[in-house]
Parts: structure tokens; C-alpha cells; sequence
């Protein structure tokens, strides 16, 4: 394995910055393995997450979508559980539900709720919180509109947000992509994280970008060449 990966760090120019549509061309010619690798963007962002109006976070509706099935589970009771359904929803319950994932069940990979049931919900926080599956109306996953939610996490919705260190980890799919998918879905987040600039973050905003697959080396990006407002 060592030598596949330095083979494929040599197909990187070291200390070149690429352009976006260069960089996710060499992520998928710089694949070594057999499985269908998640391809990761990741940007540094000049902020201090430290301070609570420097928090950078959202969420996007990636075009091309992940290119894997996203399990959905939705709390909610009522019309409401039909439309969940409806919508595509994998799993829909209220008390049943939460009595099952307090029990250890964790097998779904988004939660969304209906404002009336988070009561219930909330004693959920401790299990799904630090898992980034506790539904959040912030984030859309709070919602009476169960139908728009789970169709745009079915649909790529994907959720990013800043880490201590100020760098933003996001998904934008698979090395299976053709180049140019994976460009317009990293350019949506790029554009979303843009649109996101605390107004008392000074200075270069967007510090460093790089895309990488889920084995493979960073591949640096050009920052000049993303547009205006970074």
C-alpha cells in the first residue's frame, strides 16, 4: 500500500495551488483503492469559532446529491407520520422510536422532528447530540414541513460546520463522480460557506481550500480563482 500511495503523491506538484476543476480531477485520478471513496472538501476559514458570533455553520443542498442512500428518520405523529412516509422517510415514530434508541438503536444516519414532539425528544440529546443526529431547528430538522426536509436530505442536504481549529469538513461525493458533478457540488458549499462570513471576521476569510478522497493526498486549491467574497 505504501507504494500506492506515494504514486499517487507524486502526481501532485508539490506546493502548486489548482484550480477547483484541476484539483477534483486529480482527487479522482489519485483513487488507488477498490472501494467508491467519499471525496472531502475542506476549508479553512480566517475566524475565531472560539467566539459565539464567529460561528460558521449550515447547510446545503448539494446538486448531484451524495451518491449514497441517506436513511431518514423522522418523529412525528399523525398526518404528519403519513407525510413523512410519503416524503421517503425510512423510519417514523415517536415513543417507540425513542424508547428503541435509547436502548441502543442507532441505525439510521439523519433525524428530523416536528416542533411538537421535541419535548419528548430533547431527553434523546445526550445519545444523538454528539453523534450530529439530534435534529436541530437551525438546521431545517426541526420542522412542520416534514415532507420538504426529508425529500432535501434524500435529495444531498448535506451540514457543515466550523471546528475548533476554524476549518469546515464537507462531503461532496463520491470518486465514482464524473469531475464535473463533484465541481458543482463543491462550488454550492464553497458559495453557501461564503454567504456564511460573520460580519466580525476580518481579514481573508477563506485561508486555504483542499479536496481529498477518503484515502488519498490533499490536493491544495487556488483560493484567487474561486471568485469574489472569498
Amino acid at each position: 500500500m505504501g507504494k500506492k500511495i506515494q504514486s499517487a503523491k507524486d502526481k501532485i506538484e508539490a506546493g502548486k495551488e489548482y484550480l477547483l476543476d484541476e484539483a477534483l480531477t486529480l482527487v479522482k485520478g489519485c483513487s488507488y483503492v477498490k472501494f467508491d471513496e467519499t471525496v472531502d472538501l475542506a476549508v479553512n476559514l480566517g475566524i475565531d469559532p472560539r467566539k459565539s458570533d464567529q460561528m460558521v455553520r449550515g447547510t446545503v443542498v448539494l446538486p448531484h446529491g451524495m451518491g449514497k442512500k441517506v436513511r431518514v428518520l423522522v418523529f412525528a405523529k399523525g398526518e404528519k407520520e403519513k407525510e413523512a412516509l410519503d416524503a421517503g422517510a425510512d423510519f417514523v415514530g415517536a415513543e417507540n422510536l425513542i424508547e428503541k434508541i435509547t436502548k441502543g438503536w442507532l441505525d439510521f444516519d439523519k433525524a428530523v422532528a416536528t416542533p411538537d414532539i421535541m419535548g419528548i425528544v430533547g431527553k434523546l440529546g445526550k445519545l444523538l447530540g454528539p453523534r450530529g443526529l439530534m435534529p436541530n431547528p437551525k438546521l431545517g430538522t426541526v420542522t412542520f414541513d416534514i415532507a420538504k426536509a426529508v425529500k432535501e436530505i434524500k435529495a444531498g442536504k448535506v451540514e457543515y460546520k466550523a471546528e475548533k481549529a476554524g476549518i469546515v469538513h464537507v462531503p461532496i461525493g463520491k470518486t465514482s463522480f464524473d469531475a464535473r458533478k463533484l465541481y458543482d457540488n463543491a462550488k454550492v458549499v464553497i458559495d453557501s460557506i461564503v454567504k456564511a462570513k460573520p460580519a466580525t471576521s476580518k481579514g481573508r476569510y477563506l485561508k486555504r481550500v483542499s479536496v481529498s478522497s477518503t484515502m488519498g493526498p490533499g490536493i491544495s486549491v487556488d483560493v484567487a480563482s474561486l471568485g469574489k467574497g472569498v
